[in-house]
C-alpha cells in the first residue's frame, strides 16, 4: 500500500484540525442553549460554528491582499449593488468547506434530521430579482478565483417584502428576515463612517467649498463571508446599517415627547427597512435616494481608508482599486468620490477626476429609457448640495470637451448632458439628474450584460455616447456559480454527471461538453430522465403541501419564475394556458400532453398591471385546476414568495423553462442559464442571452419564436394594430373576450377590463404579434416530449452546451478587461 506524500500528510492533519474546530464549536454553541436540540438551536450553532471556520479564513485572506504589491496585476474590486439575492447560507458553506457530512454525523447524535435544520434557515432578504442573483453569483466567483474584493450593499431588515396571496391577490407583509437574529453576520463596531445630508455648502478662506450637513447618520459594517470551494479564499459581502449619529434630544424626553425626542432616530433607521420603498410618493422617492447615497457614500470612505491604512498614496487609489456600479443605483459614486478626493482630501480637481476615471466602470442591465434612474435637481438640493455642485462641475468640462469636437450640435449638447432640462421623456417638465450618463462620462468602461444587448445598447440608449466614446463600450455575457446552481440545488444531477465526465466541472464548466457523446446513450438517458422525475415529485410534493393541489409528475413542467413584468410576458403564458384549456374541453378525448404550467414571482407593490396578472394567473389556474373535465392533462399554480430557495426546487423540476421576453426588451436573463444547465430545453423568443445559449447548444435545441429586434421596431414604425391580429386569429379572439366576459372571475366583466384594453389598444409587447408562433411551437414541445428519448437527448445537449455560461468566465474576463491594471493602459 502506497505511504501518504508530506503534502498528503499535511492536508489530512489540517483537514482533521478543521473537522476537530468544528465539532467543538458545534458542542459549544449547543451547550449554550441549555441542552435543547431542536432544530432552531442546531441551525444556531452549525452556522456559528461554521461563521468562526470562515472567519480565519477571511483574516488570511485580507491578510494575503493587504500584502499585495504596488504592481499587483489585478486591482481590489469594489461591487457597489443595492441588492444581493444570496438565498441560504448553512449548506453553500458546508459544501465549501467539506463539513456536511460531519454535521450529518452530528445531528443525527442530537436525534435530528440534516434537511431539516436546512430548512429551518431563512433566505437572506438582500435583493429582489436577477439584479441581486447575479451580484450574489459574482461574489461566489471572487471567491473561487482569488479576486480581491468587497461586494457592496445595504443590511435590509424587512427586504422587499414577503409577498403573500388573498384571493388571488398579492399582498405585501414585511419579510422579517432576521426576527431570530443573524448568526452568519460579523459585526465590525470599528468600522463606522459619518454620512451627511442637507444642510448648505460654505466657502472657507482660500475659496475651498465646504458642505455642512444638517443630518448627519452614522454607516456601520457587517460582514457576510462568502467561501470559496476549491481553496481557502473568502470574498466579503459588506453590509452597511444607518443609525443617527446624535443620541436622543435628552431635553425633549424630559418633557415627555419620547417620540419626539427619537423622531430623527427613527428617520435614520427606515434606510435599513426595505429594499426598493415604494417610490409613488415623494418620500418613497426621498428615501430611495437617500439609501442610494448612503450606500455611495461608506463604501467610498471605506475603500480609501483601507487603502491608506495600507500605506498606499492616495495618487494611486485608481490603480490598485476599481469600483464597480452594478446598475444605476449606485451612479453617485463617481460624485461622492470627488467630494472625497477633491474637498476632505485636499486634492485638485484634474488630479481627483483623473483617479476617479481610472477606478470607476459601469454595467448597465436595461434597454428601456424609464429603467434608466434619474432624480428632480431640486431633490438633489435638497439633500446633496454639494454633491449636485460636483455634477454640474462634471457636466460643464464635459459639454465644452463635447461643443469643441461637435462645434454648432447643440442637439447633442442637450441629449448627452447630465442634466435634462425638462425636455426629456418622462421628465414631467422637471429637471432632472440622469443617473445613466453621469456613470457613462465618469467610467473607463461600460458594458451591457448580452452580446444583443451590448448592440442595441450603442444603437439606443446610448447612441450618443457611444459616438463620443466608441472604446468604451464592450459586452460581458452574464453567467451563474455552478455551485450552488447545479452542484447543490441538483445534487442526484451532479453525482449522475460526476460518474461518467468527473467533478471537474465544478471549477471549469467547460467540461461539461464531454456529455455530447452521451447524449444519444439511451442508457445515460434514462438514467438522466429518472433524476429529472424524482426532482419532479419533490416540487409536486411541495405544491401538495402549500397550495393543496396534486401534480402528475409523468406531466411536462412548464415553468417560468421570474419578476411580474409585462416586457416578462408572464401574459402570454397564460394566454396560451387558457387556449389549451379551451381546446381540452372542446376535445377532451383527443391525446393531450400532459402539461403542469408553473409561475412563481413578484410584482413591485405599486405596479398595478403586474399585479393584475397575478390575480389572472390564480383565477385561470381555479378554474382549470378544480374542471373535471381536465384533470391532469392540464394544471397552473402560482407559488407565492418566490426567492433564492424555491427556486433551488423549482429549477431541477423543470421540463421547459419559459423565456419569452419581446425580443429586444431583455437585457440578458440568468434564469435561462440556470434552467438550462438543470436540463430544461427552453421557449424563448430571440432575446437576451437567449441567443447566446442558442449558439452554444445548437438553435434546433431550443424552441424558438416570434419577432425578431428588427421586425418588433418595423412593425411599430409600420403602425402596430394588436386588434386585427385578435379579429384574425379565432383561438386568440376566443381567449380574449373568455378573459373580458368573466369566465375566470365569476362573471366580473370589470375585473380585468384595463388588461384587455391594454392588449387590444397598445400592446406594448407584441402578445397578440407572438401568440400564434408562441402556439405552434408550443405544439412542437409537446409533440417532442411524447418521445422521451429524443426528449432526453435534446436536454442533455442543453446540460452540454452550458459552459460558457459561468460566472467564473464572466468575472475572468471582467479581470481582463475592466479590473485589471493592464485595462487601464
Amino acid at each position: 500500500m502506497t505511504s501518504a506524500t508530506p503534502a498528503q500528510q499535511t492536508q489530512a492533519q489540517a483537514r482533521a484540525a478543521l473537522r476537530a474546530a468544528f465539532a467543538s464549536a458545534f458542542e459549544r454553541e449547543m451547550s449554550l442553549s441549555g441542552g435543547t436540540a431542536s432544530a432552531q438551536t442546531a441551525l444556531r450553532a452549525a452556522a456559528t460554528a461554521t461563521r468562526d471556520v470562515l472567519a480565519l479564513r477571511w483574516a488570511q485572506t485580507q491578510l494575503a491582499d493587504a500584502k499585495r504589491g504596488a504592481e499587483a496585476p489585478v486591482r481590489r474590486v469594489h461591487y457597489l449593488s443595492m441588492e444581493f439575492l444570496m438565498g441560504r447560507a448553512l449548506s453553500n458553506a458546508l459544501a465549501a468547506l467539506g463539513l456536511d457530512g460531519d454535521l450529518r454525523e452530528l445531528l443525527a447524535a442530537q436525534g435530528l434530521q440534516y434537511s431539516d435544520v436546512l430548512e429551518r434557515e431563512p433566505d437572506m432578504a438582500l435583493g429582489n430579482g436577477g439584479l441581486g442573483r447575479l451580484a450574489a453569483c459574482f461574489l461566489d466567483s471572487f471567491a473561487e478565483l482569488g479576486l480581491p474584493s468587497f461586494g457592496y450593499g445595504l443590511r435590509y431588515q424587512y427586504g422587499m417584502f414577503a409577498q403573500g396571496i388573498q384571493d388571488g391577490r398579492q399582498i405585501e407583509m414585511p419579510d422579517d428576515w432576521m426576527r431570530l437574529g443573524q448568526p452568519w453576520e460579523v459585526p465590525r463596531p470599528e468600522l463606522r463612517y459619518h454620512v451627511g445630508f442637507g444642510g448648505r455648502v460654505v466657502v472657507e478662506d482660500g475659496g475651498a467649498r465646504r458642505w455642512q450637513p444638517a443630518e448627519v447618520l452614522e454607516a456601520q459594517a457587517y460582514d457576510f463571508i462568502v467561501p470559496a470551494h476549491h481553496s481557502e479564499r473568502v470574498s466579503t459581502l459588506r453590509q452597511w446599517h444607518a443609525s443617527a449619529a446624535a443620541p436622543i434630544n435628552f431635553a425633549t424626553f424630559c418633557e415627555g415627547d419620547f417620540m419626539g425626542a427619537a423622531r430623527h432616530r427613527v428617520a435614520a433607521d427606515a434606510l435599513n427597512w426595505v429594499l426598493y420603498p415604494d417610490d409613488s410618493t415623494e418620500a418613497g422617492r426621498e428615501l430611495r435616494l437617500k439609501q442610494e447615497a448612503f450606500l455611495t457614500s461608506a463604501s467610498l470612505q471605506d475603500l480609501i481608508a483601507r487603502h491608506l491604512r495600507e500605506g498606499a498614496p492616495l495618487q494611486e487609489l485608481g490603480l490598485r482599486n476599481a469600483v464597480h456600479l452594478n446598475d444605476t443605483h449606485p451612479a453617485l459614486a463617481p460624485a461622492e468620490l470627488m467630494r472625497l478626493l477633491v474637498d476632505e482630501h485636499a486634492l485638485g480637481w484634474d488630479q481627483a477626476w483623473a483617479i476617479t476615471r481610472q477606478a470607476v466602470s459601469y454595467t448597465n442591465h436595461t434597454l428601456m429609457p424609464e429603467a434608466l434612474e434619474t432624480w428632480p435637481v431640486q431633490m438633489f438640493e435638497q439633500l446633496l448640495p454639494r454633491h449636485l455642485e460636483i455634477i454640474y462641475e462634471i457636466n460643464q468640462r464635459f459639454l465644452t470637451e463635447v461643443a469643441q469636437r461637435f462645434p454648432g450640435d447643440t442637439g447633442l449638447l442637450q441629449r448627452v448632458s447630465l442634466i435634462d432640462e425638462g425636455h426629456g421623456a418622462g421628465s414631467g417638465g422637471q429637471r432632472r439628474v440622469r443617473m445613466a450618463a453621469l456613470s457613462i462620462v465618469a467610467s473607463h468602461r461600460v458594458n451591457g450584460v448580452a452580446a444583443l444587448h451590448s448592440e442595441l445598447m450603442v444603437q439606443t440608449i446610448f447612441a450618443d455616447f457611444h459616438r463620443l466614446f466608441p472604446d468604451r463600450f464592450h459586452n460581458v455575457t452574464n453567467g451563474v456559480t455552478p455551485r450552488r446552481w447545479l452542484q447543490q440545488c441538483n445534487p442526484s444531477l451532479s453525482a449522475l454527471i460526476d460518474g461518467r465526465i468527473g467533478s471537474t466541472w465544478r471549477q471549469d464548466l467547460m467540461a461539461l461538453q464531454q456529455l455530447k457523446p452521451l447524449a444519444a446513450d439511451v442508457g445515460f438517458g434514462a438514467q438522466f430522465l429518472a433524476v429529472k422525475r424524482a426532482n419532479k415529485q419533490r416540487l409536486a410534493d411541495l405544491v401538495r403541501s402549500q397550495l393543496g393541489v396534486a401534480l402528475n409528475p409523468d406531466s411536462l413542467f412548464d415553468v417560468q419564475i421570474k419578476r411580474i413584468h409585462e416586457y416578462k410576458r408572464q401574459l402570454l403564458n397564460i394566454l396560451h394556458v387558457i387556449a389549451r384549456y379551451q381546446a381540452i374541453v372542446a376535445n377532451p378525448q383527443a391525446d393531450w400532453t400532459p402539461r403542469t404550467v408553473v409561475i412563481a414571482g413578484k410584482a413591485a407593490s405599486a405596479y398595478h398591471m403586474a399585479k393584475s396578472i397575478i390575480q389572472l394567473a390564480h383565477d385561470v389556474g381555479r378554474v382549470i385546476n378544480s374542471d373535471p373535465r381536465v384533470g391532469d392533462k392540464l394544471k397552473l399554480v402560482f407559488l407565492p414568495n418566490y426567492g433564492v430557495s424555491l427556486a433551488e426546487i423549482i429549477i431541477p423540476a423543470a421540463d421547459l423553462s419559459e423565456q419569452i421576453s419581446t425580443a429586444g426588451t431583455e437585457a440578458s436573463g440568468t434564469g435561462n442559464m440556470k434552467f438550462a444547465l438543470n436540463g430544461a430545453l427552453t421557449i424563448g423568443t430571440w432575446d437576451g442571452a437567449n441567443i447566446e445559449m442558442a449558439q452554444a447548444m445548437g438553435v434546433e435545441n431550443m424552441f424558438v419564436f416570434g419577432l425578431r429586434t428588427e421586425a418588433v421596431a418595423q412593425l411599430k414604425q409600420q403602425g402596430y394594430e394588436p386588434r386585427k391580429y385578435v379579429e384574425s386569429n379565432a383561438q386568440l379572439k376566443a381567449v380574449i373576450e373568455a378573459i373580458a366576459n368573466g369566465a375566470f372571475s365569476f362573471g366580473d366583466r370589470d375585473r380585468y377590463r384595463v388588461l384587455v384594453d391594454k392588449l387590444l389598444g397598445q400592446d406594448v409587447y407584441m402578445l397578440m404579434a407572438d401568440f400564434a408562433d408562441y402556439l405552434a411551437k408550443q405544439a412542437e414541445v409537446d409533440a417532442l416530449f411524447k418521445q422521451p428519448a429524443a426528449w432526453s437527448q435534446r436536454a442533455i445537449l442543453n446540460v452540454a452546451g452550458m459552459g460558457a455560461f459561468s460566472s467564473d468566465r464572466t468575472i475572468e474576463e471582467y479581470v481582463a478587461r475592466v479590473w485589471s491594471r493592464e485595462s487601464l493602459a
